[in-house]
């Protein structure tokens, strides 16, 4: 028989951090309890429920039928207790709430650090979670109301999300600095006919870009390495190994290679601000959005030394 005590708010948040990070570790940290603490917070939610509600068996950690049906209602829960603290506590100001925001590799490592600095600099009563993963699979965070928001890579394909164009991207081609290219500041897809090409893993919207482009321009692609991450491929590309296509963003912090232009035509991605509709955004997560398409307004985007990245008409 279930018992008659309900979960509490403090087991509710352990489940819906363990869902949004995967990890009983990173979940854990993310809230500032020990692990042990964490386990048996979810240890008791499931005696309360009478079920299981991860795979364990599982890495990273898996949620079960029951975990999933339970995600929505839970991260609904916590979001109205939030608000209810915004309201009463916030006169003159957002004062205490949490916002859970997910964003792909590449826009994590570039614009999130710096919008999140300035986010909480502004907002310091506001506590943060953030998720990196590919576009798809934060389209599938939004849906199951794991996330609050998201910063994805058009197209966006579902009637059940929100999305707003907050800039546009270039792609360019990364080459070693002793590359034959190298001399070069703009080159076309058919330049790199037979150019060994370090390629992303399945999941990166660039690896389906670059597949795209060389189809289009009826260009065999020439694949070296594959299925690298965006934290390495700039090293990759640097000792030799072959030319990479990658957003703007990230292609200026390696001085081992050189940035090449496409085009024309050039090669661009649409980046989005992705909420979900079934329920209505509190006001931290309102003031995030609001943060971060300011932030993009005024181009502060780190480490970018050309014109590549500019903030949409939002």
């Amino acid at each position: 028989m279930m018992p008659t005590k309900g979960p509490t708010i403090q087991q509710l948040r352990c489940f819906v951090a363990v869902a949004i990070t995967q990890q009983f570790t990173v979940a854990a940290e993310s809230l500032h309890i020990a692990q042990p603490s964490l386990s048996q917070q979810i240890h008791h939610l499931e005696q309360v429920l009478d079920t299981e509600l991860f795979h364990r068996s599982y890495r990273p950690v898996r949620l079960t039928d029951t975990g999933v049906e339970l995600l929505p209602l839970a991260r609904r829960v916590l979001a109205d207790l939030d608000e209810v603290f915004e309201r009463v506590n916030d006169v003159g100001g957002i004062r205490r709430g949490h916002v859970t925001i997910g964003a792909t590799p590449s826009l994590g490592a570039t614009l999130m650090p710096e919008a999140l600095a300035r986010f909480q600099r502004r907002y310091p009563g506001i506590s943060v979670t953030f998720v990196e993963r590919h576009s798809n699979e934060l389209l599938d965070e939004l849906e199951s109301a794991a996330l609050d928001l998201a910063l994805v890579i058009l197209p966006i394909p579902r009637p059940t999300l929100d999305s707003v164009v907050v800039a546009t991207e270039t792609l360019v081609v990364v080459v070693a600095i002793d590359h034959p290219l190298a001399v070069r500041d703009h080159v076309s897809i058919r330049d790199l006919d037979g150019v060994p090409m370090i390629m992303f893993r399945e999941g990166y919207d660039v690896r389906n870009a670059t597949m795209d482009a060389f189809a289009h321009a009826g260009v065999p692609l020439n694949v070296a390495l594959d299925g690298v991450e965006m934290g390495s491929v700039l090293s990759f590309v640097a000792v030799g190994i072959g030319a990479a296509i990658v957003p703007s963003i990230v292609a200026n912090s390696n001085p081992d290679v050189k940035v090449l232009h496409v085009g024309p035509p050039s090669l661009e991605r649409t980046i989005s601000l992705v909420r979900p509709l079934r329920h209505a955004s509190s006001l931290a997560a309102s003031a995030l959005s609001t943060e971060i398409t300011d932030f993009l307004r005024e181009r502060r985007w780190p480490k970018i030394t050309s014109p590549d990245v500019r903030p949409a008409d939002v």
